[in-house]
């Protein structure tokens, strides 16, 4: 009786080696799949707005918001990929509006400078999103980091200032229009912070872009009548000339919405630390494929000066990391 097999034994044994293996996998889909709808939608954005003749950013991001707004609420009422997080007062509300203007104002400076700007040099002018979030989290909320910390900063923006010297597509107002929505979107970053920062009003990032996403398309809606009066026309023109075109609009908006989603899945199921190496790793895989897919010209000190960016920023990561 005593030499009688356990039948459950080997099925535990393997299953047990098989589980870290589902798990790698897991991740690693989400990576792919977080990489291919970020790069994705930038590629198709810059598609939209300088090779298609679909001039209207303004308008894209309306339609991206309004993509956020639909798909989160089926996400988190219906699928309960999350628990619904309600808004308990009208200060808290305020605050999210707040926010939501601010991101607002990211995304469409983003998706205007693309009508002027390679994909290249704006994934290299939006890399120095840690200088603004240092400075404004020094100018707000008095926070200091490490001398080193800030000395990490230095080839984040000499980088760019050489990126810029040797870029042969620069255009000023691109480049304004995306240093000024990547300021935005670090100063959305810190002030989210000070904002959401009591216990009881905090967000997850899925039930914020819930709340943000209506009132963007609500205040964005105003702002592309006035500015862009003849969207719907030139709309439904490139409609007749070109089938795809409500398709192209449509995978779009849903890559916008997905790129959130997964930003949120791989935060979850990864380190902070992973992420911000994914997140490097992603700018300079979207400059390669952009300059691969669209032809724009490169030269040596533009690509020189993206790559001491990059690692100016990885430098910061790594001495936030250690000396916090």
């Amino acid at each position: 009786m005593n030499n009688k097999k356990n039948p459950d034994q080997k099925p535990e044994m393997s299953s047990s080696s098989s589980s870290p293996k589902k798990q790698t996998l897991f991740i690693s889909s989400l990576i792919l799949l977080w990489y291919t709808s970020n790069i994705g939608v930038l590629l198709l954005n810059k598609f939209l707005l300088s090779n298609y003749g679909f001039k209207f950013p303004i308008f894209l991001t309306m339609c991206h918001m309004s993509a956020c707004a639909i798909l989160s609420y089926v996400s988190i009422v219906f699928l309960k990929l999350v628990p619904l997080q309600h808004l308990k007062s009208r200060s808290q509300f305020m605050k999210v509006a707040t926010l939501s203007i601010v991101f607002c104002a990211s995304v469409v400076g983003g998706n205007v400078s693309l009508r002027y700007l390679p994909v290249s040099f704006n994934q290299a002018v939006g890399a120095t999103t840690p200088f603004f979030t240092a400075l404004f989290a020094y100018l707000m909320t008095f926070k200091r980091e490490a001398w080193v910390t800030y000395g990490a900063l230095v080839p984040v923006v000499t980088g760019v200032v050489i990126a810029s010297g040797g870029e042969p597509g620069f255009h000023w107002f691109g480049f304004i229009m995306c240093i000024s929505a990547t300021a935005a979107r670090a100063f959305k970053s810190v002030l989210q912070g000070i904002l959401l920062s009591s216990e009881g009003e905090k967000l997850n990032s899925m039930n914020l872009m819930l709340y943000m996403s209506p009132i963007a398309v609500i205040a964005l809606l105003p702002v592309t009548i006035v500015m862009e009066p003849d969207v719907m026309s030139v709309t439904l023109s490139l409609a007749r000339q070109h089938q795809y075109m409500w398709i192209l609009l449509l995978v779009n908006s849903v890559m916008a919405y997905s790129a959130n989603l997964l930003n949120f899945l791989v935060t979850k199921h990864t380190s902070a630390l992973t992420l911000q190496v994914l997140g490097n790793a992603k700018g300079a895989v979207a400059v390669v494929i952009s300059i691969l897919l669209f032809r724009n010209p490169v030269t040596v000190m533009g690509i020189g000066g993206y790559s001491i960016t990059v690692l100016g920023v990885v430098a910061y990561g790594e001495t936030k990391r250690r000396f916090r």
